[in-house]
C-alpha cells in the first residue's frame, strides 16, 4: 500500500505546471537555435508567460481523460481529439493528422509517410499530464505516453523519448535521486534504441568530469544524421541539464536551454521534472514571482472545453481525477500493481525502485511489425501486421495477420472472419479463429494471416473491413483496414 497525501500532491503537481511554464517561457525564444546559447533568464516582461505547444496539447489530452473516462482513452481516442481540438499542421503534427483524414489508425498514423519527423521530439514534450494522473503508477504512465506518442511518432525514437520521460516523471514523485530516475526511464525502453544511446552518452560524458559543454558537442555529432529537433539530442540536452544542473533548478533550466535546437522543449522538460521532484521549495521565489500562474494556449481549436487558464486551474483539474485514476482494479492486484491511497500524509515504504522498472513494455512493442495497430470493442481486441505499407495498385496484393485478444472469454473460443470489400477485391485467409484456454486470459493469444487482393479501379483510397465474431456472442468487432494508392 503506498499512501499520497492531498497536500503533498497539490505541491508537486502544481510545481510541475509551474516549472514547465517557466521552462518553456524562458526556452521559447531561442528555439530553433543551433549554436551554443548564453542564456541567463527571462526575455519577457514580468506576468506574461509565452504559449507552448508543449503544455496546450495537455489541456487537450485532460479533457479527453474528463470526458471519456481513463479506461476509454487510447491512440484511436486520441487521434479524434487531435482533429477535433488541436490547430497545428507542421511536421509530425500535421503528418499524423493527415495520416487520421486519410483513414489511417494509430500507430500507423505516426509511421506512414513520416521518416522525417517520427524521430522529433513532438511527444516527449507532453508527457506531464499521464505522470501527474498516475503518479508512481509507472507502467500506466508509460502505456498512456505511448498511446498519445504513436499518433504522431508510430514507432519512431520519439514515443521512446516520450515513454522515457513519462516513466522518469512519474517515478520523480517518490523517487528523488537523478541518477536513478535516469536508471528507471532506461528501463522502460530498448536498450539498442538512439534515445538510450544519448542518455547513456550524457551520462557518461558527466562521470568522466567533462565541461557540459563537451558532453554537448559528443550528443551533437552522435546525433548528426539524424539532424535537428530530433528527440535523441534533445533528450540528451535534458539529461545534461538535470546532471550539470546539479539539482538547482536555475543552473539545470538554463544549461539545457544553452544547449540550443529544440529549447523551450528542453527547459519545459527540466523544468516540470525538478517541479515534481522537489516541489515548490526548489522553485526560486523571483522566478516564481516573475512569471505568474497564467497558462496562454496558442494551439487549441475551439477551446479547450471549461479547462483551465491557470497553473493553479490545471493542478485542481488533475486532482479531481485522481480518485478515478489512483483506483486499482482488481486485474491490476492480480499483476501485482501496489494500491495507492490518498491519506493524511505520504507512505512509500513499500516502494522499491526495482518495482518501477522493467522492460516488458517496450519488449511488446519491439516484437510488433512497423505497419501495425490495434482495434478494439471490450470484448474482442485485434492486432492487425501489415507485412508492407498499406499501399496497393491495380491487381496487387497487400497481406499481413491479425492477432486476437480476448480478456472477457476465459474459455476456449471460436471467432468468425468475414471480409467487407470494395467492388472488385477479393481476400484470403481462415475464416475462423480458435482461442484455447489459458490460466490467464487476458494473454490469449491466434494468429490469422490474410492476403487482400485488389481489382482493376483502385481509388486513392479505400477501405476493407474485417467483421470478426465470438460465436455465441451478440458484439461483433469491425477492424477496418484502410488502402492507399
Amino acid at each position: 500500500m503506498l499512501t499520497f497525501s492531498k497536500d503533498f500532491l497539490w505541491d508537486r503537481i502544481y510545481a510541475c505546471w509551474l516549472g514547465k511554464n517557466i521552462g518553456g517561457t524562458i526556452g521559447t525564444p531561442y528555439e530553433g537555435k543551433r549554436e551554443l546559447l548564453d542564456v541567463k533568464g527571462f526575455a519577457v516582461k514580468p506576468g506574461e508567460p509565452l504559449p507552448n505547444d508543449d503544455l496546450d496539447l495537455q489541456l487537450v489530452w485532460l479533457r479527453a481523460m474528463d470526458e471519456l473516462g481513463p479506461e476509454s482513452v487510447n491512440e484511436e481516442t486520441l487521434g479524434e481529439y487531435w482533429l477535433s481540438y488541436i490547430g497545428p499542421h507542421w511536421n509530425e503534427y500535421g503528418n499524423g493528422k493527415a495520416n487520421l483524414r486519410r483513414g489511417v489508425l494509430p500507430p500507423l498514423s505516426g509511421e506512414l509517410n513520416n521518416e522525417a519527423w517520427k524521430h522529433s521530439n513532438g511527444a516527449w514534450i507532453r508527457t506531464e499530464i499521464w505522470a501527474c494522473l498516475y503518479p508512481l503508477q509507472v507502467e500506466k504512465a508509460i502505456r498512456y505516453a505511448f498511446a498519445d506518442a504513436c499518433v504522431d511518432h508510430g514507432y519512431g525514437e520519439g514515443s521512446y523519448a516520450a515513454i522515457f520521460v513519462a516513466a522518469m516523471e512519474c517515478a520523480a514523485f517518490a523517487v528523488n535521486d537523478i541518477r536513478e530516475l535516469l536508471a528507471i526511464g532506461l528501463s522502460k525502453i530498448p536498450e539498442a534504441c538512439r534515445v538510450a544511446r544519448s542518455v547513456r552518452l550524457a551520462m557518461d560524458a558527466y562521470d568522466q568530469g567533462l565541461p557540459w559543454q563537451e558532453a554537448r558537442a559528443r550528443l551533437v555529432e552522435d546525433s548528426a544524421d539524424l539532424g535537428w529537433f530530433q528527440a535523441p539530442a534533445n533528450i540528451g540536452f535534458v539529461v545534461i541539464g538535470l546532471l550539470y544542473g546539479e539539482g538547482d533548478f536555475k543552473n539545470s533550466l538554463l544549461t539545457a536551454v544553452n544547449c540550443g535546437d529544440d529549447t523551450d522543449c528542453t527547459g519545459a522538460t527540466v523544468g516540470a521534472l525538478l517541479g515534481i521532484k522537489n516541489g515548490m521549495s526548489g522553485i526560486p521565489e523571483d522566478w516564481r514571482g516573475y512569471l505568474g500562474d497564467r497558462i496562454e494556449t496558442c494551439c487549441t481549436l475551439y477551446g479547450h472545453g471549461r479547462f483551465p487558464k491557470t497553473c493553479t486551474e490545471l493542478t485542481q483539474s488533475v486532482l479531481n481525477l485522481l480518485p478515478v485514476t489512483l483506483r486499482v482494479r482488481n486485474i491490476d492486484r492480480y499483476n501485482g500493481a501496489a494500491p495507492i491511497t490518498l491519506g493524511d500524509a505520504n507512505d512509500f515504504s513499500g516502494l522499491t525502485k526495482e518495482a518501477l522498472m522493467g522492460r516488458a513494455f517496450a519488449d511488446q512493442l519491439g516484437a510488433r511489425k512497423p505497419h501495425s495497430y490495434r482495434v478494439v470493442n471490450g470484448l474482442i481486441a485485434a492486432l492487425v501486421e501489415l507485412d508492407a505499407e498499406p499501399v496497393i495498385t491495380p491487381g496487387g496484393t497487400l497481406s499481413g495477420t491479425i492477432t486476437l485478444q480476448s480478456p472477457l472469454i476465459p474459455e476456449p473460443q471460436y471467432f468468425e472472419l468475414r471480409w467487407l470489400l470494395p467492388e472488385g477485391w477479393r481476400a484470403e485467409g481462415s475464416h475462423y479463429l480458435f482461442v484455447t484456454q489459458n490460466r490467464e486470459p487476458q494473454t490469449q493469444l491466434t494468429d490469422g494471416k490474410f492476403t487482400l487482393y485488389s481489382g482493376e479501379t483502385v481509388l486513392p483510397m479505400q477501405r476493407a473491413v474485417l467483421e470478426i465474431i465470438a460465436v455465441g456472442r451478440p458484439m461483433p468487432l469491425y477492424v477496418p483496414i484502410t488502402v492507399l494508392s
